[in-house]
């Protein structure tokens, strides 16, 4: 784990600074089309609009912590290297989606899908500067890997994980796996290991009911953090 004091001194403020984004970017998400009469449930009430979400007011302090908190994360787990280029750009986007998803159950695809080119492009751009085609290898089973599991959650208990959280998981996969293996083991986990160490304390504190169906992807998201962040202590004493 990377104790240099330089690398939590730029990326905890850096991914701060991110966070104020997310209104903006929640704001400017297009809303999807009604569902038709048939489809609504009638104890369901009805999507809360993304405006709306957007001018909630812990949206901008909770991002900026979140952001300050996945710097540090990226800070413990890469420092100031190169895999920074793929990991950066998915923060404002990944706290963006986690409001969303936290208020209406919902991972816009005008969000996630463009995270897919990107990461992609910045992960070859990486690997070109590096030159080592062993991160073109771990992005792609990464990506391929997790995106098989979670389909197959999704196809085996689609109450419990959404196709949103699917299209997700192939991202994380993917820029868990260029930073390395351990990696991408312990983000592709690490969402099922912060929900059931969060949900105790926030059903203690009420935020969230028994009854609720809590979304995922916010704890996808915090679990690929972590992962990234402890993959080096994961990692020690093995070559991965």
């Amino acid at each position: 784990m990377t104790t240099d004091p330089l690398a939590y001194a730029v990326l905890v403020p850096l991914c701060a600074l991110l966070g104020l984004l997310v209104p903006g970017i929640v704001r400017r998400v297009p809303e999807p089309p009604a569902p038709e009469p048939d489809e609504i449930r009638a104890d369901e009430p009805p999507k809360e609009l993304y405006a709306d979400v957007a001018a909630r007011r812990w949206v901008r302090p909770g991002a900026v912590i979140f952001g300050a908190l996945t710097g540090a994360a990226y800070a413990a787990g890469v420092g100031l290297d190169w895999e920074l280029v793929f990991l950066l750009p998915i923060v404002p986007v990944g706290l963006a989606l986690g409001a969303i998803d936290w208020r209406t159950k919902l991972l816009p695809y005008v969000l996630v899908a463009p995270l897919y080119p990107l990461t992609a492009l910045l992960v070859v751009v990486v690997a070109a500067i590096e030159w080592d085609a062993d991160i073109l290898l771990r992005a792609l089973v990464g990506w391929l890997a997790t995106f098989a599991v979670y389909f197959a959650l999704n196809w085996v208990a689609p109450g419990g994980f959404g196709y949103g959280d699917v299209r997700l998981s192939g991202v994380l996969g993917m820029a868990g796996g260029a930073v390395s293996w351990t990696a991408l083991v312990a983000a592709a986990t690490g969402g099922f290991f912060a929900m059931a160490l969060l949900s105790i304390p926030l059903l203690l504190f009420g935020v969230i009911d028994r009854k609720d169906h809590v979304p995922f992807g916010p704890f996808m998201l915090v679990g690929a953090a972590a992962g990234i962040a402890l993959a080096p202590v994961l990692a020690a004493g093995t070559a991965y």
